[in-house]
């Protein structure tokens, strides 16, 4: 099978002799071996690995992203940060505790964000809902 990774800067791996990979989503972690139903799934931070047809292993800490496989024959990862490494304990051990952190880091914008969009809605229903009272329209 073919293995694409990216990020959005560059081309992480492209292997085209690619005989398994072990990945992981919400749903937690499954086997691609060729032949493989076509599948789109969105990968939670974690640390993939793959065997070549010689036998070598590969493994890359991915920062969560999209992958699908198509025909059973092309696996196309597009991933918003990878980082490849020599071990799968080596990769968790310093990779993936800097992934899981900005991930924790980037949630918690979010949710500040939206608490701050709500706070402004509030605010603007305030006003529109004074203004209607002070024209004698409420019921």
């Amino acid at each position: 099978m073919r293995l694409l990774l990216t990020d959005p800067v560059r081309v992480i791996a492209d292997h085209g002799d690619v005989v398994a990979l072990r990945a992981e989503d919400a749903s937690g972690a499954f086997g691609i071996l060729p032949g493989h139903a076509d599948l789109l799934t969105l990968l939670a931070v974690s640390v993939l690995s793959w065997r070549r047809a010689d036998g070598r292993p590969g493994y890359c800490a991915v920062r969560g992203g999209i992958m699908t496989v198509r025909g059973g024959r092309e696996i196309a990862i597009a991933t918003r940060e990878g980082r490849l490494g020599d071990s799968v304990e080596a990769l968790e051990r310093t990779v993936l505790a800097d992934f899981l952190a900005a991930a924790d880091a980037e949630r918690t914008e979010r949710v500040a964000e939206a608490q701050r969009h709500l706070r402004v809605i509030r605010q603007v229903v305030r006003i529109l809902h004074a203004g209607h009272d002070s024209l004698g329209l409420s019921s």
